[in-house]
């Protein structure tokens, strides 16, 4: 790709779109960022509730690219903070330490329960099994053993998730738990290191990187850099067309935020739009087998109930996984301990409680108040607070948080990638443009990489977080 005259229209101003529209400002190029709300940082923007501030989900800032790890610096400078990592799993009215460490785990399960994940281990890795891994379930099972998989992994995943984990695509599992094993969580245990790629030895993280006022500092620090850079942010603009010819795109139409009709025209176009809509977007229409495979692209939407709770320290931990199956619950922020700024008054607390649903589940579009008792309900059922001690409490919903790995993800995928690979001015980027669950770093390269590609480089950005090793893993300098 060359650049010219006429400016990169990006759509989307989540971490791949901002870093998009920065990089280009950097080597002088025009950009026009579209963003459908008014705050940056798309899943990773930070809402706030009467001057308290929570995560859409939680956000830790930590990378193996130099590239990013330097924009982040570079942009964020003194406001970026490094904080302690603390996160455990509640399964069976006890935490286990997560990364999981033998004695922690042998108190929490009890020594017949101990026992059985030992044998279950044993045999699986005694047992012949020539054949491939199918689903997420396999996967986990072939080098944890059964009953690890049922006590650490099924139920929390199928919550996450919303489907069985034999439904779930192997290569899931492949890229959020690479190069982990039973055995070198028991090393690290005792050692505090494993073995890596390569025999290297690398270190679980216990320290992450965290801006003051949550990751949507970030975003909006970018924003105010890419138009110090003389581009714009247009904010309010809900695209619904996407308009092209003869292989090329020409132009992006929406709505404005007062429902005027608007039109931005480029020489280069990148997306960070879900697949599925960008797909029924485009006009003229794709072919019938392409709108067939969008159609078939699932995603998983995102629910936090944010309690205020009257009490200035509630759990050490930054988060906490909810494994215990009596409750709808996934897992637990404590946004406090992310950063103390983010709750205004030290003598509270903010938990965000999380709830991963389908659109089409009754409890996402239950009231606020009636998904605010169940919040309560639920954490008291957990011992982790008492009614009386929630003053205040909110509800926000995030659509098309995660892109699913079933078993038919990846044959759609390649319908629409080879449909999209003959434009010639057009790149999707991000979680959602390229239907693969990255990590904000990730879609951040996966920014850069387009807007380098504009430029002149010949970088594959459908190749970002498709190798990596294990993404909580840092190999010393």
């Amino acid at each position: 790709m060359t650049n010219n005259n006429k400016p990169t229209v990006i759509i989307g101003a989540g971490p791949a779109g901002l870093t998009a529209a920065y990089e280009l400002g950097r080597q002088g190029a025009s950009a026009i960022v579209l963003n459908s709300g008014k705050d940056m940082g798309g899943l990773s923007r930070t809402a706030s509730y009467k001057d308290f501030r929570f995560d859409i989900g939680g956000h830790r800032f930590f990378t193996k690219s130099r590239e990013v790890n330097e924009l982040w610096l570079e942009v964020m400078g003194e406001e970026f903070l490094e904080r302690p990592r603390l996160s455990r799993i509640h399964y069976r009215n006890h935490f286990f330490d997560y990364p999981l460490r033998p004695l922690n785990a042998l108190t929490g399960l009890g020594a017949v329960e101990s026992a059985r994940v030992v044998v279950s281990y044993a045999m699986t890795h005694l047992a012949v099994n020539s054949q491939p891994d199918r689903s997420f379930e396999d996967w986990v099972s072939s080098r944890f053993g059964r009953r690890l998989f049922e006590i650490f992994f099924k139920t929390y995943t199928e919550k996450v998730w919303g489907i069985p984990c034999d439904h779930i695509a192997a290569d899931w599992a492949a890229q959020r738990i690479k190069d982990l094993s039973l055995w070198k969580a028991v090393i690290n245990a005792f050692t505090g290191q494993s073995q890596g790629e390569n025999g290297q030895v690398t270190s679980l993280i216990d320290r992450f990187r965290y801006p003051r006022l949550g990751p949507g500092m970030m975003w909006e620090y970018f924003r105010e850099a890419i138009e110090a850079q003389g581009n714009t942010v247009e904010t309010g603009v809900r695209v619904g067309a996407v308009c092209h010819s003869h292989g090329k795109v020409e132009c992006v139409h929406g709505r404005a935020a007062d429902g005027e009709r608007v039109e931005f025209a480029g020489g280069q176009f990148i997306s960070s739009m879900a697949l599925r809509d960008l797909i029924f977007a485009l006009d003229p229409p794709p072919p019938d087998e392409v709108l067939r495979a969008a159609a078939g692209l699932a995603y998983r939407d995102f629910l936090s109930v944010v309690l205020i709770v009257d009490r200035a320290e509630v759990f050490p931990d930054n988060w906490i996984y909810i494994h215990s199956p009596e409750v709808k619950m996934g897992r637990i922020q404590n946004y406090k301990n992310w950063s103390p700024a983010m709750v205004p008054d030290q003598s509270k607390t903010t938990l965000g409680l999380e709830y991963f649903l389908w659109d089409t589940d009754s409890e996402w579009n239950w009231p606020d108040e009636q998904l605010i008792e169940l919040g309560i309900r639920e954490c008291v059922a957990l011992g982790l607070i008492k009614a009386g001690e929630v003053s205040d409490a909110t509800v926000i919903r995030a659509e098309k948080a995660y892109p699913v790995y079933d078993h038919e993800y990846q044959r759609l995928l390649g319908v629409i990638r080879d449909y999209l690979a003959h434009f010639e001015n057009f790149q999707t980027i991000g979680r959602n443009g390229l239907h693969r669950y990255n990590n904000q770093d990730h879609s951040m390269l996966t920014g850069l990489y387009a807007a380098q590609n504009i430029m002149g480089a010949q970088r594959d950005v459908w190749s970002v977080n498709t190798e990596q090793s294990y993404h909580e893993e840092a190999e010393p300098d």
